[in-house]
C-alpha cells in the first residue's frame, strides 16, 4: 500500500516487485481507500459486522448449553415421577 500510495509507485509495477498478482494489489488499494480503519482486519481487530456475528455465536452456544442442560434436567426428573 505504501509504495503505491506514498512513493507514486505503479500498481502493476508494485505488484511485481511484491510478487503478487495485480488484481490482488489492485484490490487491497480499493480496500484501502474505501475504509482505511477497516480495510484489514486482524491481530483482534475485526470490522463491527464481524464484532457482532462472534457476539451472537458466542450468545448461541450458550443458549445451547443452557438447553441440553434443562433437557436434561426434565428428564432426569420425569424418570423419577414414574
Amino acid at each position: 500500500m505504501r509504495l503505491v500510495r506514498e512513493r507514486g509507485v505503479s500498481i502493476a509495477q508494485a505488484a511485481r516487485d511484491l510478487d503478487l498478482h495485480v488484481n490482488v494489489l489492485r484490490k487491497w488499494v480499493r480496500e484501502f481507500e474505501a475504509d482505511a480503519g477497516a480495510a484489514f482486519p486482524g491481530h483482534g481487530n475485526l470490522k463491527p459486522e464481524q464484532q457482532e456475528i462472534e457476539r451472537l455465536r458466542r450468545e448461541l452456544a450458550k443458549m445451547k448449553a443452557e438447553r441440553d442442560i434443562l433437557k436434561k434436567a426434565a428428564a432426569y426428573f420425569a424418570k423419577d415421577s414414574i
